[in-house]
């Protein structure tokens, strides 16, 4: 059976920006629904290197989560002020990166979240093999340094970020073949990049296969994975426009989960952890319960 999270950023940004559903509120929230655990976004006020500077500091954090009978299966870190692509002197995300890696070796977290920062109209303003070369070299870099404080790197791939093609994917984990390096699989993104190809600059690119041919493409690199629903949609940011994929709770969608999850739970990703993503769900305190009754139906069934 594998361990359940969810995580902490579906309470803190999007619709909960403006009023953050207290931590220790989310503590017990996931204490009472019987989680394993929870993966920290250092989000909008929520635990970071920032609030949480010192050992003490971290240590009672620990301690916090560890009361409620809850572990962490990764950090989001904040990155997203940050320039990674649009840049040529990346020292500022260099820096921020590991500052969290630190942090997130304090609490006793084994990976860490990144994404490519920047939309992918970047794709239009930088040729591509300089955005390219941008990204591995600075991602070489933190990976290293992660693996040297005994983090792996997930990274999170997303309609809502540059390099969101099927190809984009595997040309960077070409680049960067580091052990302790690999792709996130989020369904509902999975979903998205794969199956609609939403915010795809250039040529729209889809996999006759849809998701199930992504895994397998993927497969061996996969390395973290979130679990949740998707119709086809994305978010829409205040101005209307598509941001990112829409994390609907399941059954308000239409995965096949009975084929897609076990196509992930044969991937060796190096632990037990699934977590489910609830990322700009207008509802998504509401919808935690049903989410975790959903997931559980699945690990009784494939974990």
């Amino acid at each position: 059976m594998r361990r359940i999270s969810i995580g902490s950023w579906a309470y803190n940004v999007g619709p909960y920006g403006a009023s953050p559903v207290p931590f220790p509120t989310v503590l017990e929230k996931l204490q009472e629904l019987r989680f394993d655990g929870i993966e920290l976004g250092g989000f909008n006020g929520y635990p970071n290197p920032q609030n949480h500077p010192t050992a003490e500091d971290r240590a009672r954090l620990k301690e916090q989560v560890a009361a409620h009978g809850l572990a962490f299966s990764g950090f989001a870190q904040d990155l997203w002020s940050e320039h990674l692509l649009d840049t040529r002197d990346p020292a500022a995300y260099v820096a921020a990166f590991e500052a969290n890696v630190r942090f997130a070796a304090d609490l006793g977290i084994a990976g860490i979240r990144v994404d490519t920062v920047q939309p992918p109209t970047i794709h239009r303003e930088v040729e591509y093999d300089e955005l390219l070369r941008r990204l591995v070299t600075v991602w070489d870099r933190c990976i290293r340094y992660a693996a040297d404080h005994g983090l792996y790197v997930t990274w999170e791939f997303e309609p809502g970020f540059a390099f969101n093609k099927p190809s984009d994917i595997q040309r960077v984990l070409d680049r960067l073949p580091h052990e302790s390096f690999g792709v996130l699989y989020d369904t509902c993104h999975g979903q998205m990049v794969a199956v609609v190809g939403a915010r795809q600059e250039g040529k729209r690119e889809t996999l006759p296969g849809g998701q199930l041919e992504l895994i397998r493409r993927l497969s061996g690199r996969i390395n973290h994975i979130h679990l949740i629903d998707s119709d086809d949609s994305c978010h829409k940011d205040v101005q209307g426009n598509d941001e990112t994929s829409a994390h609907p709770p399941f059954g308000l969608g239409h995965l096949d989960f009975d084929a897609i999850v076990p196509a992930l739970a044969r991937e060796p990703v190096g632990h037990d952890w699934w977590t489910i993503d609830l990322c700009f769900w207008p509802d998504a305190w509401e919808a935690t319960a049903t989410c975790k009754a959903a997931i559980d139906e699945l690990n009784r069934k494939y974990g």
